[in-house]
């Protein structure tokens, strides 16, 4: 593939290759960089079915209780107004080739019923129980999910360059050297018969001299 043209001298030979080199080098790590991206990723994603699996059956339990609680007692939503917010939740990154992946801490809070006893009822108690055991699950899974996006938008990213460097710049880059090259080439040729026939002139010159003396 034919790039932009350049003018076949030396230094743009030495500029050129040094380039080639530099495209080389960028290609393999981008290679290498979406490669580890998607172990980490693959590793990632055999933990999300397994927990999605889990956690479709937890929520459906604890919708379940709540349609449950709900038939026993009305609508419950004046009573979950009693539920205090959970403020347990912290974030820190971690880096992976550049890539900032987070990490969810959560500080669990222990299980208590925060409504008067007066109010509820088993069933209530019931589904107030699962959505707590649904609520760590949902954090484990919040950030497994958000690993994976990352992960997936950075490797697509890492591929595009990489596509980009193997088929388009670093063929540029050969061509180019392979047209400098031969025109330097070229041109050592023609100055090397231009100097033999200068030479074979000469000497031509001497010998009719030295017939004439």
């Amino acid at each position: 593939m034919a790039g932009k043209q350049v003018f076949p001298t030396k230094g743009n030979l030495i500029a050129m290759k040094k380039s080639y080199g530099l495209a080389k080098t960028g290609y393999e790590l981008m290679d290498r960089k979406r490669n580890i991206l998607t172990r980490e990723m693959m590793s990632l994603l055999d933990d999300v079915r397994l927990l999605r699996d889990e956690i479709t059956e937890a929520y459906q339990r604890a919708y379940f209780a709540l349609q449950q609680a709900n038939m026993s007692l009305g609508i419950i939503s004046d009573i979950v107004e009693a539920v205090p917010v959970d403020n347990g939740l912290s974030v820190t990154y971690r880096s992976v080739m550049g890539v900032e992946i987070p990490k969810l801490r959560y500080d669990k809070q222990e299980f208590e019923l925060t409504y008067g006893l007066r109010h509820g009822n088993s069933k209530l108690d019931y589904a107030y129980r699962c959505f707590y055991q649904v609520k760590q699950m949902t954090v484990t899974l919040a950030e497994i999910d958000n690993a994976v996006y990352r992960l997936a938008n950075a490797i697509r990213k890492s591929q595009k360059r990489a596509n980009a460097l193997k088929n388009i710049v670093i063929p540029d880059f050969e061509y180019n050297i392979k047209f400098i090259s031969e025109a330097l080439e070229e041109k050592e040729r023609e100055e090397f018969s231009r100097q033999k026939v200068i030479k074979l002139n000469k000497d031509r010159k001497f010998a009719s001299n030295d017939h004439l003396k």
